[in-house]
């Protein structure tokens, strides 16, 4: 076979060219995959190791905070220099990020290596579908897409396994020691593979206008997540905080008027099609890191699972996505892509629905099923309204536009990240301020008592059961802020037209 070659305006490569290239995409979807859902069921006992309850919902968001603030420079560097460089360095970055991940020794340097990790990732994932983009056609891309889905989908069944054995006979470090051959791999594929043919010329890259956006969209997630528990929304830090993150978007938006090569251009937010399903990534990316944020807390920490069986709870939306989305490639040529989005919405609000009403004692199957119906969904919703988006630009603007609509799911997740870390966390605040004064010494303070329930071999009956209702509450509360997105996704949706006309 021969290898796949681009240039600025299309893919020319024979179809037989282009399975090595899809090869190595589906590898690279696995690391990033891999990787999204295997931190999800170890987090107790990266918990129990390093402590720090209240602050985890970091390792989340810092991670989705700067996947997300890197891929729309991504994209633009993808339109000038080509895929194959920016798809090298974000493995690079992630492989050197899960290394340091996995030689942490605290909660807080776990964050920060974890921010390296989503640098990383803020390639890899927009980089894998405008390479799909570039090979295949609407038509082709149907059923590429449910192929992506698969890879994703069984990564995604691996992953909480995986990290469930780790966390449970090994250690929660190997759950970042495993992306080294997988990142050494997936490089060594698409070094063999992938070739491009780039028209050179001058450009300006956008350095003000990626700082700008950096710096507004972290003090933006730094105030939400915690806003309620660091400080009061209404003291003087929590207003300073989002004031100077408001200015510095204001002034980005300025920055990005007048720019030559701007990073995200402006002219996305000027088209139904790409207003719709920017709109739609950013409720889909909170309905995922809401789920597998808290359904494993729940499952271990309410119901007494263990931390596989939380894995296979989670891996059941992950089973239900690559299903859906294989389908909707044959649903949407005829339906068209709001309309299949549209069907796939009602499932998604059916199953957030269903874990908005889980009980204290609902059994485990319960909950799979829940996550099952959500991840249905998801399928139906997520890759139609991505091949809409792509479907309406050239090659010269694809890497842009894929990498706006990840930029803005993972924006919605790392925003998800941080709302829903605060619902939890001033749950747990209220809860554990108001237990009875012979429980309170036991408990601890504030969000970090729900130690309790991780370590719970020594701790009384009575004060564990309280631990686990605490926890119960703070994750009930997440699940219904969850259903409230899926509710807006359908609002999200509706500003799709029906038809996706070109832009000119």
């Amino acid at each position: 076979m021969g290898n796949a070659t681009f240039t600025p305006r299309k893919a020319v490569g024979l179809r037989s060219e282009r399975g090595p290239v899809l090869a190595s995409v589906m590898l690279t979807t696995a690391l990033v995959a891999l990787d999204s859902t295997i931190i999800a069921t170890a987090v107790p006992s990266v918990v129990r190791d390093l402590g720090g309850f209240s602050h985890f919902p970091w390792l989340f968001s810092v991670y989705l905070l700067t996947q997300a603030v890197t891929t729309p420079l991504y994209g633009k560097l993808a339109d000038v220099f080509g895929r194959r460089p920016v798809m090298f360095a974000g493995i690079a970055a992630f492989l050197l990020g899960s290394v340091l991940c996995g030689f942490a020794w605290n909660m807080v340097t776990l964050i920060v290596f974890r921010a390296v990790q989503g640098i990383g990732a803020g390639a890899i994932q927009p980089m894998n579908m405008t390479i799909i983009g570039d090979l295949y056609t609407v038509e082709e891309r149907a059923r590429v897409q449910g192929y992506v889905a698969g890879v994703w989908g069984v990564s995604s069944v691996i992953g909480p396994t995986l990290g469930g054995v780790f966390a449970d006979y090994l250690s929660w470090r190997w759950i970042f020691f495993v992306n080294v051959p997988l990142c050494v791999l997936a490089a060594w594929m698409l070094a063999r593979n992938l070739k491009e043919k780039i028209e050179r010329r001058e450009h300006r890259v956008d350095y003000l206008g990626a700082t700008l956006l950096v710096t507004g969209c972290s003090l933006l997630i730094l105030g939400t997540l915690e806003g309620g528990t660091t400080w009061a929304w209404t003291s003087a830090p929590s207003i300073a905080v989002f004031a100077a993150g408001t200015v510095l978007m204001v002034a980005f938006w300025f920055v990005e008027r007048r720019a030559a090569e701007p990073v995200l251009p402006l002219w996305v937010f000027r088209h139904r099609v790409l207003v719709g399903g920017n709109l739609v990534a950013l409720t889909v990316g909170a309905l995922l890191i809401g789920l597998t944020s808290f359904v494993p807390s729940f499952a271990q920490g309410v119901l007494g699972a263990s931390a596989v069986v939380a894995g296979f709870v989670v891996a059941a939306m992950s089973l239900g996505w690559p299903i859906a989305a294989t389908l909707s490639g044959r649903v949407y040529l005829r339906l068209g892509f709001r309309d299949t989005s549209l069907a796939g919405s009602v499932a998604v609000i059916a199953g957030a629905v269903m874990c908005a009403v889980l009980g204290r004692h609902t059994g485990i199957p319960m909950v799979a099923v829940a996550c099952f119906v959500v991840g249905i969904g998801l399928g139906f919703v997520s890759s139609p309204s991505l091949v809409a988006v792509q479907s309406v630009v050239g090659w010269d603007r694809r890497g842009v536009v894929t990498g706006t609509n990840m930029f803005f799911r993972s924006i919605g997740s790392a925003v998800g990240a941080a709302v829903f870390g605060a619902i939890a966390n001033t749950t747990l605040d209220r809860r554990f301020a108001a237990a009875p004064p012979g429980m309170r010494e036991q408990l601890g303070e504030g969000a970090d008592a729900t130690d309790v329930v991780l370590k719970a071999k020594d701790t009384p009956p009575a004060v564990l059961d309280y631990a686990r209702d605490s926890l119960y509450a703070a994750t009930h509360h997440v699940f219904i802020a969850v259903a409230c997105v899926a509710v807006l996704c359908v609002g999200a949706l509706l500003l799709m037209p029906r038809r996706t006309d070109p832009l000119p």
